[in-house]
């Protein structure tokens, strides 16, 4: 069954100024009145409540309807009104539990909403992002019969976000692989497996952390000596990769191998006891940035790999996450065409239920929050292209309410979160500035100078 793109609605952005509704009535009927909106946003105890056809997979309203003039089409999954048909019973008002079809008095019939053709005028308005028009149906149906390259039943964490990362890009990489995986999370809950086998269906090995992208590169040579394209990857945690692991990823990125160099990062070596890595971050809880009498978790800033790798002028430099995965599949697609021809490297950002201490079923919202707040940037950067930022940072969410989220940053002071917000504004600063054109050394500068003058973004 095909997946379809949806209107997807988030109470606590909505802040009821109803313009959502007045450009929903301006289009369907050229009038701004809200009451001919097929949106219908209703203040509820506090918050807002939306009424508005969800395209159901099995629409109540399409079973209710004795004269067939409602019909759910194949291709877009829009469930379409027939007025030629419609004799006005509204039986399928009654079989709607969203409140998604109404009876207009103006109209002198039902109305409801058909997402305006793939454009909807009410999530355009939207200003702060409590509407938005979801389209990653399209992957589902793309790589939906793809076969997944590793076998079920892994020995992840519940919840497990790199799990999510694992299938996906090796879905979409394909079985022309061969799979370097370092120590860590990744071979440990998958691509170890047991009684002999491996948990993937691609050739894998295991190499340590110090040297995953040299010998990765060893058999990407071995196989073009053999006459053999393979698609070399390397599914590495960041302490295989910005630690330990940086110096044969850094001659591999110099050198400009033809590798597809993938790091997952969940902020420190979870797999071993959740210690602290580079890339943790300042204030972090980890064991061993412990918080008590004297500690206070983390107190550097965690590393920025990937604007390391950028230097290595590379032929893909990529920032990624699971919560926006339309992004990250479209990475995914330049990364492997950019390790045909070079070094391509994908920093994707994976939120750890167990060392970040959250529940997790809230996985995504926490990806999604770290991306919202500009905790985490998403760019991507090529030789004669420069960088470019791929989801607009404006309008960023509080940072404190991604960090009230997570267990390791319970325990921060209200200067400890002063500081992770000059660190996220300095650094959003330093990316705008390269994707404006502008040297680092002068970026860094400049923000130096706002964060010294008391300037707050």
């Amino acid at each position: 069954m095909p997946a379809y793109n949806t209107i997807a609605f988030r109470p606590e952005l909505c802040n009821g100024c109803g313009d959502c509704m007045r450009s929903c009535a301006s289009v369907k009927t050229g009038s701004a009145d809200p009451a001919n909106s097929r949106i219908q946003i209703a203040a509820d105890d506090g918050s807002y409540a939306l009424a508005l056809c969800r395209q159901c997979a099995d629409p109540k309203c399409v079973a209710s309807c004795p004269a067939a003039a409602l019909d759910k089409h194949g291709d877009d999954g829009v469930i379409a009104w027939d007025g030629s048909k419609c004799v006005n019973c509204l039986l399928c008002t009654v079989g709607c539990a969203y409140g998604g079809i109404v009876y207009n008095a103006a109209e002198r019939h039902v109305v409801k909403c058909d997402t305006c053709d793939g454009d909807p005028a009410c999530v355009k308005v939207c200003d702060t992002g409590a509407l938005r028009y979801i389209t990653t149906a399209r992957i589902y149906n793309e790589v939906g019969d793809l076969e997944d390259l590793f076998a079920p039943g892994l020995s992840g964490c519940q919840g497990c976000n790199t799990e999510l990362v694992m299938r996906h890009t090796l879905r979409r990489i394909g079985p022309d692989t061969v799979l370097a995986t370092p120590p860590g999370c990744i071979p440990g809950m998958g691509a170890v497996g047991y009684n002999g086998l491996t948990g993937t269906k691609v050739p894998v090995f295991h190499p340590l952390l110090t040297n995953t992208a040299s010998m990765l590169t060893g058999i990407k040579r071995q196989y073009r000596r053999l006459g053999r394209e393979v698609n070399a990857v390397a599914l590495a945690g960041d302490g295989g990769a910005a630690d330990v692991g940086f110096q044969s990823l850094s001659g591999a990125a110099e050198r400009g191998e033809q590798i597809l160099f993938i790091c997952v990062d969940n902020e420190g070596y979870m797999n071993t006891g959740m210690q602290r890595s580079s890339c943790t971050p300042f204030g972090a809880w980890t064991s061993t940035t412990p918080v008590g009498e004297r500690g206070r978790g983390k107190t550097q800033d965690a590393k920025n790999l990937p604007v390391l790798m950028m230097m290595h002028n590379c032929e893909y430099v990529a920032t990624a996450s699971t919560g926006f995965m339309e992004d990250l599949y479209a990475k995914l697609d330049r990364a492997i065409d950019a390790s045909k021809r070079g070094f391509a490297y994908l920093h994707i950002y994976s939120p750890c239920t167990t060392g970040w201490r959250f529940p997790s079923q809230d996985n995504m919202e926490v990806a999604r929050k770290a991306v919202e707040s500009n905790f985490v940037l998403l760019w991507e950067f090529a030789p004669g292209e420069g960088l470019r930022l791929s989801r607009d940072p404006g309008r960023p969410v509080a940072i404190t309410e991604y960090l009230r989220v997570l267990g390791k940053f319970r325990h921060l002071a209200d200067e400890d979160v002063r500081h992770i917000q000059g660190t996220v504004n300095r650094n959003l600063r330093f990316i705008e500035g390269l994707a404006g054109g502008q040297h680092p050394a002068m970026a860094s500068l400049a923000a130096d100078r706002a964060d010294q003058a008391g300037t707050q973004r």
